[in-house]
């Protein structure tokens, strides 16, 4: 049996996932909807098969999945109407903006007992399951720390730019939508965070969201994890997240490219397919069905979310 899915949110990352759905054999996309009509038509021309529906209400009825790419504040009403009618939920991340709100969320997903799960995609990723291999298997060593860097020259990137939210500091900006990948990559590998300082800047405009942030978070044991994120300047996307450990250091690149090194020149940890993003999202929907099953999978659960979504929130508010 296939899972009967629908789409709330039809901007890049609904229309990512929903090219992917068409083509795995455990999903079956059967309605569509966003409040844009601009958004909707992208969707009929990815899947003029599958139903654009009049409303979220009718996307959740039509379903037993329920994917959510909206932006984040209106997430919480669709992901709860649809836990309460006993759907599966997959939440884009992050999780949410408000932590109390979010802290709400799950502890109301948690109640309903319907699966969920949130959409860090590295989660099932190739190079997450290499790096383990490498930890749990001794090649790297002792793992001492994690690096992040994200450099953009504008924000949001030119793919990006009909998500108007994300260049506002309500609901947007690059270290929900991107470090937070990275933040939840370095406590599935080095366990729980805390945010030891951070220093963002922002814009003359109030309304607009960080241009830099620089942070640095700890283990419980002082592992330290070091953030920094600049957008401006010509330069080309940097999105870089270094392992470093005693004996082979890991590196990934524009999130699906994992590389090692043992001091010399970066190599690549393993043969990248030849679409990589295809690559992951195809194993993350693999995960998700077997979370709709109530099976065990590698997706982010909504607690872990929460705990990425206090150490991004704090990160913005800045902590000395």
């Amino acid at each position: 049996m296939t899972h009967k899915t629908a789409i709330i949110g039809l901007g890049i990352m609904g229309r990512r996932l929903l090219e992917n759905l068409l083509v795995h054999p455990a999903f079956e996309p059967v309605a569509l909807w966003d409040p844009s009509a601009g958004s909707c038509d992208k969707a009929r021309a990815v899947a003029p098969g599958v139903p654009v529906v009049d409303s979220a209400e009718a996307a959740i009825a039509a379903a037993d999945v329920l994917y959510l790419a909206c932006p984040p504040v209106p997430r919480k009403a669709y992901a709860l109407a649809a836990a309460g009618a006993g759907k599966a939920v997959f939440l884009e991340k992050p999780l949410g903006v408000d932590i109390p709100e979010s802290r709400d969320l799950v502890q109301r997903l948690a109640a309903a007992g319907t699966p969920a799960a949130v959409n860090f995609t590295q989660a099932s990723s190739r190079g997450f399951e290499v790096l383990r291999s490498a930890i749990d298997g001794g090649e790297a060593g002792d793992v001492l720390g994690i690096d992040i860097v994200v450099t953009y020259p504008a924000w949001p990137r030119a793919w990006q730019v009909d998500a108007d939210w994300l260049r506002f500091k309500a609901e947007g900006g690059y270290t929900r939508e991107v470090i937070s990948h990275f933040l939840f990559l370095s406590e599935r590998f080095l366990g729980p965070l805390t945010l030891r300082w951070a220093h963002p800047s922002y814009p003359a405009d109030p309304a607009l969201c960080e241009t830099q942030v620089l942070a640095r978070l700890e283990t419980t044991d002082g592992r330290p994890v070091s953030v920094l994120g600049s957008v401006g300047g010509a330069q080309p996307d940097r999105q870089e997240v270094t392992v470093k450990a005693s004996k082979t250091g890991f590196r990934f690149t524009e999130f699906y490219q994992l590389w090692k090194s043992t001091g010399g020149e970066w190599s690549a940890a393993y043969d990248f397919p030849t679409d990589p993003r295809r690559d992951s999202l195809q194993r993350q929907l693999g995960e998700l069905d077997k979370c709709v099953r109530g099976e065990p999978h590698r997706l982010a659960t909504p607690e872990e979310a929460l705990r990425v979504q206090v150490l991004i929130e704090g990160m913005l508010a800045g902590q000395s």
